[in-house]
């Protein structure tokens, strides 16, 4: 089936058979056509389509899902440096067979993977790449499998036949659900959390007390490298659209350290994205880098912007 333009597809499967049926032909297709192939699925998965394509299985790269999806904003730029890789290199377009992990995960996690479905769709708008996720009906909750009816503009049915998802719902609006239920799932600030004021002039003390915070809970150092930066580079946005001050908050959590920065606004707003630091920035591009650098360096971060105060908060997994 020829298709321009983006394509972001839900694949439901009940059985492996379903798999197949709703894989193989798209693969093929995609051979075929002289398409980059890429399947990041369950190794399961890799096992069926690799014996079912038989020496083709030789032109699709395979890689276990749980080695690609690890946190949400780190696999979007994953994929999107992939593509713009196969793209510079010459491939018409990129298909990717991609099979998000939802168990073992917080439900914090669970619905920062939820947005990360429904950005896919603002990612790689303008691209003529194709995207199939597959959804395990056996195993996953119903939450999980409602929410992929509106996270995709279409079904995958069979080999080729397409449906057209009456439930999809603009990542905009999606997204603005996604920040709600995000306030709900969020802990209160950590009673005891330590509080360090910083101002214009005076960022060195917060990027101090959180490497000695993070150093303190036995953080690997490449992380808590990873985590000075994106403090500092937070703590530098709170200064410079919050009034030049505001407050670093450090707590426990059983799963993760939390860095908390916050600011007092300055009584506007400078434009922000509809998806603030979610999208990769064009290389070029004037602004936009700095909250894309704090959610690739951070598992996750979770932000409230507004002119009488802001209140960010990076995640990293202990």
């Amino acid at each position: 089936m020829t298709r321009t333009g983006f394509v972001h597809q839900a694949l439901c499967y009940g059985a492996d058979e379903e798999f197949l049926e709703g894989t193989l032909g798209y693969v093929r297709e995609g051979l075929e056509a002289g398409d980059a192939l890429l399947a990041v699925v369950a190794g399961g998965n890799i096992d069926l389509l690799r014996d079912a394509l038989g020496g083709a299985a030789r032109e699709v790269e395979f890689v276990d899902c749980l080695d690609w999806y690890h946190y949400p904003s780190r696999t979007l730029g994953q994929y999107h440096a992939y593509c713009t890789a196969r793209e510079q290199g010459g491939a018409r377009r990129v298909r990717v067979i991609g099979e998000p992990v939802w168990t073992g995960r917080t439900a914090l996690e669970v619905q920062e993977w939820m947005r990360y479905e429904s950005l896919l769709n603002v990612a790689f708008a303008e691209s003529g790449h194709w995207i199939l996720c597959p959804y395990d009906t056996r195993a996953l909750p119903e939450e999980v499998i409602t929410t992929a009816r509106r996270t995709h503009p279409e079904f995958a049915v069979g080999d080729d036949a397409l449906l057209r998802n009456d439930r999809y719902a603009a990542p905009a609006d999606f997204c603005a659900e996604c920040d709600e239920a995000e306030r709900a799932l969020a802990a209160p600030a950590f009673r005891e959390a330590a509080e360090i004021p910083f101002e214009r002039g005076r960022t060195a003390v917060a990027r101090a007390a959180a490497a000695e915070f993070a150093r303190g809970r036995a953080l690997a150092e490449a992380r808590v490298q990873d985590l000075v930066v994106a403090v500092h580079e937070t703590v530098v946005n709170a200064i410079r659209f919050g009034g030049g001050r505001g407050v670093l908050r450090l707590w426990s959590e059983p799963e993760y350290l939390v860095c908390e920065i916050a600011d007092g606004g300055c009584g506007h707003l400078p434009s922000v994205s509809a998806f603030p630091g979610h999208l990769p920035p064009a290389p070029r591009a004037a602004s936009g880098h700095g909250l894309w650098v704090v959610r690739q360096l951070s598992d996750l971060m979770t932000e409230r912007l507004g002119p009488d105060g802001s209140l960010v908060r990076l995640y990293f997994r202990r």
